[in-house]
């Protein structure tokens, strides 16, 4: 494996989600090391590690408000069942988010009836107001709801936005404007993939590269890959990376973020090499 330059740093960005030096750690959902996924006690302990960087998802319910909640139904991670959309956001709220967690393959259930709620998006926000928050979009009905909330708490300087649609990511571009920060939709990342084997690489309108290590047997995230995206003045972020050897050799590669599930080890691995996790500007 190639090895970039450790002392090697990216053009500025424009962005402040972004302006920040060396690489960032990004909990996943909130981490399930000591929670359940995408709940208030994961996101507070994840920023009890030191986190400044979270990612959740968005999904809008019927009367419009919106959750931090990846699934589009209830039924994985709950225990009710329904489509959030479908839902009124008391009925989302409701739910017991703590029911199916268990760190033992279903022996024991430490959150089931503790009171643990889906929140809203809006609660993230407010509670830690130092924190980079990334947000992924579930549907395109969210889009919408989703600008308007970060118009009215102000935080476009905090958030980006990254999704498995491009379209929805443009129309986020679009609403925002100047003030948001957006990763590439995946037709975007195959045409830089294409272009990164070339050494070039084009924009699309994105601020930075959120991806996963391969798609399928293709590699994604090689040294030329990352090559090209710094040269376009693009950070490379990696998801989800649970294993040390992983995490390892991305940073050896000179990506410029990692999201994990498990942020407790990637603490370790970054605090091993001198790095900060809360990725100070």
């Amino acid at each position: 494996m190639t090895r970039i330059r450790s002392g090697w740093q990216p053009p500025r960005p424009a962005h402040p989600f972004l302006d920040r030096r060396g690489p960032i750690a990004i909990a996943h959902r909130g981490g399930a090391d000591d929670a359940p996924e995408n709940t208030l006690p994961a996101f507070q302990a994840a920023v009890e590690l030191g986190y400044r960087y979270l990612e959740t998802d968005a999904h809008v319910t019927r009367d419009g408000l919106v959750v931090a909640f990846h699934d589009e139904r209830l039924d994985r991670v709950t225990d009710r069942r329904g489509v959030i959309c479908e839902l009124d956001s008391a009925e989302v709220r409701a739910a017991d988010a703590g029911y199916r967690y268990s760190r033992d393959g279903g022996r024991s259930f430490p959150f089931r009836g503790g009171g643990i709620g889906v929140p809203l998006l809006e609660e993230i926000l407010e509670r830690w107001p130092d924190a980079c928050v990334n947000i992924d979009p579930k549907s395109d009905a969210c889009v919408q709801p989703l600008a308007a909330l970060i118009d009215r708490v102000d935080a476009w300087e905090r958030v980006c936005f990254g999704s498995f649609s491009d379209a929805r990511l443009r129309r986020i571009r679009a609403l925002g404007g100047a003030r948001a920060c957006t990763s590439m939709g995946p037709r975007a990342v195959a045409l830089a993939r294409l272009t990164g084997a070339l050494g070039l690489m084009l924009r699309q309108g994105a601020d930075c590269i959120q991806v996963p290590v391969r798609q399928g047997p293709a590699a994604i995230v090689t040294a030329r890959f990352v090559r090209a995206a710094h040269r376009r003045g693009l950070p490379v972020h990696v998801w989800t990376i649970d294993d040390r050897a992983g995490m390892e050799q991305l940073l050896d590669l000179g990506v410029d973020g990692i999201m994990t599930d498990r942020p407790r080890l990637l603490r370790e691995v970054f605090l091993a090499r001198g790095l900060d996790i809360a990725g100070r500007p």
